[in-house]
């Protein structure tokens, strides 16, 4: 089944969606789409594989797309306050509750593209649709 990420364009910002087999993958996608629209993160992850460092994350939302949104927008803050760069992600989502890992970098040394101010409810979604997980959301850039 497909799994992966893309962006798709919006009149003043951009989109971003994840998809995959289970709502999982879509979480890890979508904040991969998130993180390469800033940097080059397979390049960041292949030069910093000894340096790593993960930062956990624990979030309780009614709805999943809230939980999506909430997702997002910590990880933005999460880079920001610890000055890293994000490159893989685990998640786990039970009930209401997402428990997620953050892996990656120092920012230092690495050029942002384009930076991220956060993730927004415009065109936000997350379903199924034929057994395939789908998540998107449009990013204020």
């Amino acid at each position: 089944m497909k799994k992966g990420f893309e962006t798709f364009e919006h009149s003043a910002d951009i989109g971003i969606r994840g998809f995959g087999p289970s709502i999982e993958d879509v979480f890890v996608q979508a904040a991969k789409a998130m993180f390469s629209y800033m940097y080059e993160i397979e390049k960041i992850q292949e030069i910093s594989h000894c340096n790593t460092q993960e930062i956990e994350i624990h979030i309780r939302e009614e709805d999943l797309v809230s939980m999506f949104i909430k997702w997002l927008n910590r990880l933005l803050s999460e880079a920001d306050i610890h000055s890293l760069v994000f490159y893989d992600f685990k998640v786990k989502i039970e009930d209401n509750d997402l428990y997620g890992i953050a892996i990656g970098a120092s920012n230092k040394g690495f050029e942002i593209g384009c930076e991220v101010k956060g993730a927004t409810y415009a065109e936000a979604k997350v379903l199924n649709k034929n057994g395939l997980w789908i998540g998107q959301c449009v990013i204020d850039v």
